[in-house]
């Protein structure tokens, strides 16, 4: 007996749906902290997984303190 068919992987290079931001707006809307976490999460992937946690905590509370500034401005 089999199952339901599976869904099909997304193409590659479309991680997700598309952007709603146009790409001449990009630049308009990123933040230098949040940048940042995002690519120390990134480079995370590569070590060991205690290391890891510390990494994605310490973006975690980077995303956590610029979104309580944007919520303030």
């Amino acid at each position: 007996m089999t199952g339901p068919p599976r869904p099909a992987p997304p193409p590659a290079g479309r991680p997700g749906p598309p952007s709603t931001v146009a790409d001449e707006d990009v630049d308009e809307v990123r933040h230098p902290a949040v940048d940042a976490a995002v690519r120390a999460m990134a480079n995370a992937e590569g070590l060991p997984p205690a290391d890891q946690i510390a990494q994605y905590e310490a973006a975690y509370q980077t995303l956590r303190e610029t979104l309580a500034t944007i919520d303030q401005a």
